[in-house]
């Protein structure tokens, strides 16, 4: 191509990026994207929003009775309102990362005819996630002091332990959403991919079973999942010191390995999807 020609053609013209130019309006749009998700998957039903909450109530019973005929009495107290706290937090991260997967096309008529920025389409998802986990948390609490527990101030914890598990959604659902749109083989891939995060997580089973009748690098293993060290951490700012840290499971530094892995991911969601944001509507 000639220098005039180049000329004529004037500069590559930029694309819609991920995040936007302004903070403020970014930050509407997804909390809009999200309140109005909220209210219309509940329109029209006669229980509204306790269908959020009965939903994982139903899966930790079925979860529970099993366990209780299998396994018996549990190695660490207040373990059924545990488990309930494993199924409400596997609950939000499914729900975060799996709707966000075909999330961009399910708004390619607001993706190809406006400009705006791309991010919002998946981050509102893990919003409107995060909505359901505050309401799923209740039955968590009443459960648990309902057993008998008290209040601790190791309880401040949970916040900041939810706060990085959101984090850590918001990463994986800007990666699998951008992935989806070139690669359609992402929804069942990431379908296969919570089915073994389930299973290999102690949501319905606590880890400290596993290190007794197995060995403790299985466990090891197991906690280098971000999500499954957040339920461990969480179990044990919630329901006390009979529950292991993952710093004392994992032995001193290894410790960080499941932080550096979310952070990882965080960052590379966050910059793929960046790259990617130019060329959405296109390729959708």
């Amino acid at each position: 191509m000639s220098a005039a020609t180049g000329y004529e053609l004037g500069r590559p013209i930029k694309g819609p990026s991920a995040l936007g130019n302004d903070a403020r309006r970014f930050a509407h749009l997804t909390w809009t994207l999200a309140v109005t998700d909220f209210k219309l998957r509940f329109f029209g039903s006669v229980l509204g929003y306790l269908w959020s909450v009965f939903r994982p109530l139903l899966l930790f019973g079925v979860i529970y009775a099993v366990y209780s005929i299998v396994v018996g009495k549990s190695v660490v107290p207040y373990f059924p309102s545990a488990m309930l706290f494993g199924v409400v937090l596997f609950t939000f991260f499914s729900e975060a990362t799996k709707t966000s997967v075909n999330s961009l096309v399910a708004r390619e008529p607001l993706v190809r005819k406006i400009e705006f920025p791309r991010a919002a389409v998946p981050l509102s998802v893990v919003l409107t996630a995060s909505f359901n986990l505050l309401l799923n948390l209740v039955p968590v609490l009443v459960f648990l002091l309902a057993a008998g527990a008290g209040v601790r101030w190791s309880w401040l914890e949970v916040p900041v332990l939810l706060g990085g598990l959101a984090l850590f959604a918001c990463g994986v659902a800007m990666l699998v959403s951008a992935l989806f749109v070139r690669y359609r083989d992402m929804d069942p891939i990431w379908d296969v991919v919570l089915q073994v995060m389930f299973y290999l997580s102690p949501i319905f089973y606590p880890i400290e079973l596993v290190i007794a009748k197995t060995h403790d690098w299985v466990a090891n293993v197991m906690l280098l999942n971000p999500f499954a060290a957040v339920i461990q951490q969480g179990r044990r700012a919630l329901f006390g010191p009979s529950y292991d840290s993952v710093w004392t499971v994992m032995g001193g530094p290894l410790a960080l390995v499941p932080l550096g892995i979310a952070v990882f991911l965080v960052v590379y969601g966050t910059w793929y999807f960046n790259r990617q944001a130019p060329r959405i509507a296109e390729e959708l």
